[in-house]
């Protein structure tokens, strides 16, 4: 007979620790674990007050009326007025934010906001905006998505939660065991424990298995990672984390690509703890875990005069601090863990870094004299650093770092050799070798494939999975062969980038096939993450699956209706499943959206294109253009439209094409084509033989340059390019082929 099924370990809730663990159960249950999300009470209505005169925001003005037995938020617009019932609170450290039940079971995050440490209401959206110089920016509606509780926030608030998301219906049917992060969150399922020690005769000792997890045990890798996935800013890549698991099986993690950090890693937007905690040398020996300092509740073990004993037993006593001792100056977090506050969030840079106020002066980040020496500029405080530390060594190796970071965001690829050495170089911080990685996709240089592949070799795991994600779009030999050899890899992460890249390539391979169904059932567990469906329709399309493309995209805009990329890309799908109807609605959607946009005007000028519609894609591509002017794709297109009503001005705009993208060889051999159309076979010729001499080779630039030789008479010098052709392995059997008739019939003719 077949053995029954052994039934998962079940949750049992925080309240069946207290009767063995009074004194950790009483500490918790006062954290800001334990209270990461509360019902509202007449305890918590204690501590917030009502909000009587109101607060405008937009075009409605709120009011919060807060009573021991229930909380409302009030909202007057347009001369109505909705009440919305408080359920929960979350946060309470910095600030309180409240949420409602809204329709189809989602729980939204309310507009107003308290902060606890000014004892003020304010605009919960309007705090979230990052005011970036040169991004134009809106804030999001209190009603938005980003909002949604059960999508956005669930998993460090509340413990065990079920989200039981309906993609059909946009309905949450979310349950959990216990508001705020329980004992079992960190410590499994606690059943098999709790019967254990209950039915422990009286005076019986222990078993050496306590049928629990015991943090105790971890390696300071284990703790780290099972902090991370609260404290990071992160993509969940599985459906859940088991405590103590390596984090990259299970997330990947925004770095400096994401412009919420500064270009040297100091944080600017909402971004947690894990980046800066990634860029701490001592973390970084392998030594040192967040419980050294934390308590498993949360708490700072080192609080008021006690905090430099956080430090002492590795580092030195005071005689570096030049601050006199017991001053603010003195204590190492001052000084290596300076707070800057966001959104009225307010968090400690955990990178342990001295000041280097030269980086102020360079990037405009934080930096801890001025935060403390306010009346003072960022070049008294750079002038006293150097002088207290003349070897500038390590200050200006953060400042190059932060150079390439700032340079790549700019797409200034002058500095790419420093870039590329940086990457595949191992002594490099793995989050700045990363954020570089991702940076460098939009650089058209043809050293980065071979940079990215040395990457794929890096120590770090996020390197190696942004080296494989880098590679997507290569069908050179070595890129698969590295990719391939990727799906192999010991981390779910570095595997299912690989395996993303290679969605467009036919292989059948047992490594590539498990990891594809790693990465698929990772999107699988977010149904209700409209960037989930998109990626699920990228897949399909690179698997020339364009039905299921369209199934995918259509669930992403049920979720998301105004997401640009998706709106773009479902008219690709719909394109190539021959309904190009619903692909021009989509595209003008975007338009709507995103009028410059030179991604959707680039989409919608070559659709327009195939349907004919010439005049409207011209105006298109121009667009794209006047917003991206190294749009290669809408200059060569331009150019390409052009060609018959004017020729001259076509030729300019292959021109700008071909100066766009000069690794493109179509880009050149188009304008190589039409020089030889107008008569300049000079420069066609000169084109055409720099074209033959490069990788990767294209046959129409032999077949071109071979046929002006044989029109000039020259025909030795055609015969000199056919043999060339013969003998190019870049080239394909047929298109060898073929160049070797045209040998043949130049021997034929006596030549």
């Amino acid at each position: 007979r077949a053995a029954r099924p052994v039934p998962a370990p079940a949750y049992v809730g925080s309240a069946s620790c207290r009767e063995c663990h009074a004194p950790f159960y009483q500490k918790w249950a006062t954290s800001w674990h334990g209270l990461a999300m509360q019902p509202y009470s007449a305890t918590l209505a204690a501590q917030v007050p009502s909000l009587t005169t109101g607060l405008v925001i937009s075009n409605a003005r709120y009011r919060v009326d807060i009573r021991p037995e229930a909380g409302t938020v009030i909202e007057q617009s347009n001369g109505q007025q909705h009440r919305y019932p408080i359920r929960y609170a979350t946060g309470g450290k910095n600030v309180q934010f409240f949420l409602t039940e809204l329709d189809r079971g989602r729980l939204q995050v309310l507009p107003v906001a308290y902060d606890v440490r000014r004892r003020e209401w304010y605009d919960m959206a309007g705090m979230a905006m990052r005011h970036f110089r040169d991004v134009p920016e809106h804030p999001y509606h209190w009603r938005d998505r980003v909002f949604t509780f059960n999508t956005a926030c669930y998993h460090c608030h509340v413990s065990q939660l079920t989200q039981n998301y309906d993609p059909a219906t946009d309905t949450y049917r979310t349950t959990w065991t216990e508001p705020g992060i329980n004992c079992e969150t960190c410590h499994g399922p606690g059943q098999a424990h709790v019967a254990l020690f209950q039915n422990l005769p009286a005076g019986a000792p222990p078993p050496a298995d306590l049928q629990i997890l015991v943090t105790k045990t971890f390696t300071h890798d284990q703790m780290n990672s099972a902090c991370a996935p609260c404290h990071a800013k992160m993509t969940p890549i599985t459906a859940s984390y088991p405590p103590g698991a390596p984090f990259h099986d299970h997330f990947d993690l925004n770095t400096l690509e994401d412009r919420d950090w500064y270009p040297d890693g100091r944080d600017l937007g909402e971004n947690f703890t894990e980046l800066t905690w990634r860029l701490n040398p001592c973390r970084a020996s392998g030594k040192l875990d967040c419980v050294r300092c934390h308590t498993a509740s949360g708490r700072y073990r080192f609080a008021g005069e006690t905090t430099n004993q956080a430090c002492l037993p590795c580092h030195a006593t005071a005689d570096h601090a030049h601050h006199a001792p017991g001053s603010p100056g003195s204590k190492c977090v001052n000084c290596h863990m300076p707070m800057t506050e966001f959104a009225r969030m307010r968090r400690s840079d955990h990178s342990f870094r001295p000041p280097n106020p030269a980086a102020t002066l360079a990037f405009g980040s934080p930096n801890a004299c001025n935060l403390c020496h306010t009346n003072q500029s960022a070049q008294w405080a750079a002038d006293r650093v150097a002088a207290w530390h003349p070897n500038p060594a390590r200050r200006e190796q953060e400042l190059q770092r932060a150079r390439l970071i700032d340079a790549a965001r700019k797409q200034d690829w002058s500095q790419l050799p420093a870039m590329l050495a940086f990457i595949t170089d191992n002594s490099q911080n793995e989050i700045f070798a990363a954020g570089l990685i991702r940076l460098l996709a939009a650089c058209p240089d043809d050293r980065v494939g071979p940079a990215c592949r040395a990457a794929l070799r890096a120590t770090s795991p996020l390197v190696r999975a942004r080296a494989a994600e880098a590679l997507a779009g290569r069908r050179d030999a070595e890129s698969i062969a590295g990719l391939v050899h990727a799906c192999s890899d010991s981390v779910r992460l570095v595997r299912i980038r690989a395996a993303q890249s290679l969605a467009g390539v036919p292989l059948r391979d047992p490594a590539v096939e498990r990891a594809t169904a790693e990465l698929l059932a990772g999107w699988r567990a977010r149904p209700d993450d409209a960037a989930a469906h998109y990626n699920l329709g990228n897949f399909f399309l690179a698997q020339n699956q364009p039905a299921e493309a369209v199934n995918a995209f259509t669930i992403a805009l049920r979720i998301e209706p105004d997401n640009l990329l998706a709106l773009v890309n479902s008219a690709l799908a719909h394109n190539a499943v021959g309904d190009n109807t619903r692909a021009e609605i989509n595209l003008r959607r975007a338009h709507t959206l995103a009028p410059t946009n030179p991604v959707v005007n680039l989409n919608l000028g070559l659709l327009l294109g195939e349907l004919g519609k010439l005049d409207e894609a011209e105006q298109a591509f121009q667009t794209a253009w006047q917003s991206d002017t190294n749009n290669a794709v809408a200059a060569y297109n331009l150019g390409v439209l052009l060609a018959r009503k004017n020729p001259a001005e076509s030729l300019r705009w292959c021109r700008r094409a071909m100066a766009a993208a000069p690794h493109e060889p179509q880009y050149a051999y188009t304008v190589a084509f039409y020089e030889y159309q107008q008569g300049r076979l000079t420069e066609a010729v000169r084109i055409l033989h720099e074209l033959i001499d490069r990788q990767p080779v294209l046959a129409d630039a032999f077949g071109l340059l071979g046929q002006i030789y044989e029109n000039q008479g020259n025909r030795r010098a055609a015969r000199d390019i056919y043999q060339q052709a013969v003998a190019q392995p870049g080239l394909t059997d047929e298109e060898r082929a073929h160049f070797a008739r045209r040998l043949a019939a130049l021997s034929a003719s006596g030549s």
